[in-house]
């Protein structure tokens, strides 16, 4: 990584900030672009330079460009439901700033482009079995829909553009700096409710499946496409592993408040019932396995909440 010079977008986010410490950590001489809608500066490492501002500012993109050789694209508005009423936001950001961000990698002679798709892209599926890349590719949502069509343009494009470029569907991350919004991680949510002392809201009957993945596991998968030479690739991260929504709401109650009891609410529309991943093209691209245990690593996510630091 030493003397190799990355722009990661939206690296002040959840995700991002996690992605950036790692590559600074690894001698990486690291840009960061983002708006801090959700990210946070102090969560950036001091040798990381912050370019803040709008993705589809091309002013801001030249200077967070420069030098610049990999882009590692996680710059989104990345929330499902959310999508539905402020789809033209949705579109704006996640389709029209990777496209904005494209035109600009071609001026600066990018060479590796990388980015962070959703299991968002995929059709629903009746059953909690791991879906495949192959998978039946019919977004429910807006903000699928965006994830897949940003694919769509970077694999027709970056050859074009001179760039290698992957695209890995992050599933259901989880992990400490998630920020707190009604829409975004269920985990989070969750524990936010219990220490206040109000019951976690469950949408639907709480069977739905999801494929909780810890961000360090998201880091690792991430450096390992940026070092593997890959190029025209999409690949699944996950953990191959499903847990209910109800199992997640009676792990953080025994936890936190034992004597709660989930509410229940009407299913949510644009989530797809089950979500959970078939790792084995990654596991085969990049020796990937995933480390990051849900009953344990689900008590660092308590842990930060409970800091003060956190800011919630």
């Amino acid at each position: 990584m030493r003397d190799r010079r990355v722009l990661v977008t939206g690296g002040a986010g959840f995700i991002g900030s996690h992605v950036t410490e790692a590559l600074v950590r690894a001698g990486a001489t690291v840009h960061v672009l983002d708006n801090l809608s959700t990210g946070r500066r102090d969560n950036l490492p001091a040798a990381a330079r912050l370019f803040q501002g709008d993705i589809l500012d091309g002013r801001l993109l030249d200077q967070a460009l420069a030098g610049v050789e990999e882009v590692i694209h996680l710059a989104a508005r990345v929330a499902i439901r959310d999508s539905l009423l402020h789809f033209h936001e949705d579109a704006r950001t996640n389709l029209l700033g990777t496209l904005a961000l494209l035109r600009q990698c071609r001026t600066h002679r990018v060479r590796t482009f990388l980015f962070a798709s959703s299991m968002a892209v995929y059709a629903d599926s009746a059953r909690p079995d791991p879906v495949p890349e192959s998978y039946t590719q019919e977004p429910i949502s807006p903000y699928g829909l965006s994830k897949l069509a940003a694919e769509k343009y970077i694999r027709l494009l970056a050859g074009d553009l001179g760039m290698k470029c992957v695209c890995l569907r992050y599933f259901n991350a989880y992990g400490p700096r998630q920020a707190s919004t009604p829409y975004v991680g269920v985990i989070t949510i969750f524990i936010d409710n219990l220490l206040r002392g109000a019951p976690p809201v469950i949408f639907g009957d709480g069977k739905q499946q999801r494929d909780f993945v810890y961000v360090n596991d998201i880091v690792r998968a991430t450096i390992l496409s940026l070092d593997a030479g890959l190029d025209n690739e999409v690949m699944n991260v996950g953990t191959g592993r499903g847990t209910s929504v109800n199992e997640i709401a009676r792990m953080l109650i025994d936890k936190l408040n034992p004597g709660l009891e989930p509410v229940y609410a009407p299913a949510q529309p644009g989530e797809i019932r089950h979500s959970v991943a078939d790792i084995s093209r990654v596991r085969e691209r990049l020796g990937y396995r995933p480390e990051g245990i849900l009953e344990e690593k689900i008590d660092e996510v308590i842990a930060w909440k409970r800091a003060p630091a956190s800011g919630t």
